[in-house]
């Protein structure tokens, strides 16, 4: 019943003939509206933040747990979370652009919002200038063109200042751990990789070919990482036996602000100038220079 009311909205309200507006999403498809979205759902935390970052946040309709960021975000009806997405709830806002997260597992559901005629952008922020190149690309199908490029060019401008002011940083050598049991960590083909390197970090598995590869404790002990990084106390704690590791010994060991480096959007540079500063108490403590 809510579907086939929902097919008879959108042939219904159209509303006025308005110019058409396009753009690509992180899977190459260029995504056409007949006019500049008004009603968007956002399906994870991330894409939230760009669209208020891109003066889009009064179009939002609903979004999904843990989009808590900025503040008024907190206010909007939720359409699911992590393990799954609610169709009808999402029909029940009757968006005309659903911004969802490739990885996010709502494939199913994506498509069925397709076929009933509902635009899906897809976000993939894996390297850190995807999210000013998505910014773009979502100001353009809200119609905040000059809003997004300005939000754009201040993020691309911030992680610039910082690669200037750490380019000359001994290197150190970092873990960056995201859970206890399995491990998993980051490679450099993600945008955590790419702010350890911004701040002069050498990623211990950096070289790995996923961008959060699953990890054996045996592999952390043999790779000796001078820092190691999590987003919890606890997770760091289960080294604690293993006073040979130079970060162990060293007591270089530092919780982060997890939203802040492992939300891909508007706030990265606050959590690579974060993580930075971070390498920079750790070369201080290993008595490593810092030019």
């Amino acid at each position: 019943m809510l579907l086939r009311a929902f097919a008879l909205w959108l042939l219904l309200c159209v509303g006025p003939a308005r110019a058409a507006v396009s753009a690509p999403d992180a899977s190459g498809k260029l995504l056409t509206l007949p006019q500049a979205a008004q009603r968007i759902v956002s399906l994870s935390p991330h894409a939230t933040e760009m669209l208020y970052a891109i003066g889009a946040g009064q179009r939002l309709v609903a979004t999904v747990d843990y989009s808590n960021y900025p503040p008024q975000a907190r206010a909007l009806p939720r359409v699911g979370g992590y393990s799954g997405i609610s169709l009808e709830a999402v029909l029940r806002q009757r968006p005309d652009l659903v911004v969802a997260w490739q990885d996010g597992g709502n494939l199913r559901e994506l498509e069925r919002l397709r076929q009933l005629g509902v635009a899906v952008f897809i976000s993939h922020p894996l390297q850190l200038d995807d999210v000013a190149a998505e910014m773009q690309s979502l100001g353009r199908l809200t119609g905040n063109p000059a809003t997004a490029a300005a939000a754009a060019s201040a993020y691309r401008q911030q992680l610039a200042t910082l690669r200037q002011r750490y380019a000359r940083r001994t290197p150190v050598s970092v873990f960056y751990q995201i859970s206890a049991a399995p491990i998993f960590t980051v490679s450099q083909r993600s945008f955590m990789g790419a702010m350890m390197q911004l701040c002069g970090g050498r990623n211990v598995f950096g070289s790995l070919g996923q961008a959060a590869p699953q990890v054996s404790m045996e592999a952390v002990v043999a790779a000796r990482p001078q820092v190691m990084l999590a987003a919890r106390a606890d997770i760091l704690r289960m080294w604690d036996r293993w006073s040979a590791l130079p970060a162990v010994a060293a007591d270089t060991r530092y919780v982060l602000d997890e939203d802040l480096l492992t939300i891909p959007g508007p706030r990265l540079p606050q959590g690579a100038a974060a993580l930075c500063a971070t390498l920079d108490t750790a070369r201080h403590r290993l008595g490593l220079t810092l030019d």
